[in-house]
């Protein structure tokens, strides 16, 4: 049943079927979630001392990796429209019920990838929706979508961090079995990663610093919170971390190697980076050129960048990155204190003068490409750290795999 006593849409176009949230505010109206089908399977990635690899400079690297198991559930499932959702160093996605024994085994190959081709450790897991419910929490969906075709998911019901911590070995023990990948399904054979790429340049902030936030609390308190933050940061369009005049395209792109390594797929890694050598200089010289060719038009694909950005809302937990003036930071730091002394809210910021973003392109030319942006110099792994304890945390609200 859905939260209004209707039923659920079944099967693989369920969520391909929720409402739509066109904008972040829209996120909090619970009415516009749905339960997610009980065969449906949650899959949850995360990468293992990402604070340690951060400090050692790879903060790309575990964002790039953190977005594989992703690109990989997604491409498995194409055209099929599923639930997934960026955690800087962790993941959650949701598949449907018949592609279940193909994702074990992505997962097992992406995991395997992640250690051998990035020095990388990283914990998977995926189980069914009603294995979930029934060892106490729900799963409940909604489809954020902030331009036609570029779906990100929304979670409520405590699934997420119930996975989360079971596979982390901090949780149900019984679960923990449940969604285990074994090793041995990693035959290694290539992972298709295709589209997933980091081509542009780290984000400077145009107002000040970039803002990593993340906010922990009631559905009730959460959306209240989030409006003022929101109000006091200032106008949406220039609070965006993405924004058309920080969008900046190198050659060759500092991190190019990332997507080498992520699309050789067995193949030679010399001749892998030829070719997205080549690839990436074409990209240049058409962005430089700013007029269409052929059904690729770069100025229209760099507006739509500002707003194909992700937004994290799971269960009591809200991740976002905001470009701020340092007045606004002061004061949305100044708010959340006493937001947090008042009411059931927890909360942890890091700012940075930088954003980084991994993109997930899909089809340049028709629109379909998303974007994860996590801020720099550790951002939600050192907001993750900082957060705030309040007198009534609530205990659902976890963040998603940032040690």
């Amino acid at each position: 049943m859905t939260p209004d006593g209707s039923h659920a849409a079944e099967g693989s176009d369920f969520f391909a079927g929720l409402p739509l949230l066109a904008n972040s505010r829209d996120a909090f109206d619970l009415g516009q979630y749905r339960k997610a089908p009980d065969d449906w399977q949650m899959a949850v990635t995360d990468i293992v001392d990402s604070t340690g690899a951060i400090a050692k400079g790879r903060h790309k690297t575990v964002n790039f990796v953190a977005a594989m198991g992703i690109a990989a559930l997604r491409n498995l499932c194409a055209p099929t429209r599923i639930p997934f959702l960026f955690g800087g160093d962790g993941a959650v996605v949701m598949v449907p019920p018949e592609y279940a024994t193909k994702a074990r085994i992505e997962l097992a190959r992406v995991r395997g990838m992640a250690e051998r081709d990035f020095g990388l450790a990283m914990r998977v897991g995926l189980v069914a929706v009603r294995e979930l419910r029934r060892l106490g929490s729900d799963v409940l969906v909604g489809r954020y979508e902030p331009t036609p075709g570029n779906s990100f998911g929304v979670f409520l019901g405590g699934g997420v961090g119930l996975l989360e911590d079971a596979i982390r070995g901090r949780g149900n023990n019984e679960l923990a079995a449940l969604a285990d990948v074994p090793i041995a399904l990693d035959d290694g054979a290539a992972v298709d990663l295709e589209g997933l790429s980091c081509r542009w340049d780290t984000l400077h902030s145009a107002r000040g610093a970039m803002l990593t936030l993340i906010l922990q609390g009631s559905a009730a308190d959460l959306g209240n919170v989030h409006a003022r933050v929101a109000a006091l940061a200032g106008p949406d369009a220039q609070t965006r971390p993405v924004r058309q005049e920080t969008l900046k395209l190198r050659w060759p792109p500092a991190d190019f190697m990332l997507e080498v390594r992520a699309r050789r797929r067995g193949g030679s890694l010399i001749l892998w980076a030829c070719r997205v050598l080549i690839q990436t200089l074409v990209a240049q010289l058409l962005f430089a050129r700013g007029r269409p060719t052929g059904n690729f038009d770069p100025q229209r694909y760099r507006a739509e960048m500002v707003t194909n950005t992700d937004f994290c809302k799971y269960d009591e937990t809200v991740c976002l990155v905001i470009d701020c003036s340092h007045g606004a930071i002061e004061a949305i730091k100044t708010y959340l204190e006493e937001a947090a002394a008042s009411r059931s809210i927890r909360y942890g910021t890091h700012v940075s003068p930088t954003a980084l973003m991994t993109c997930l392109v899909t089809s340049a030319a028709n629109s379909l490409h998303v974007h994860f942006v996590d801020g720099g110099s550790g951002g939600y792994t050192s907001a993750s750290s900082s957060l705030k304890s309040a007198a009534k945390a609530p205990s659902s609200a976890k963040p998603i795999s940032r040690t």
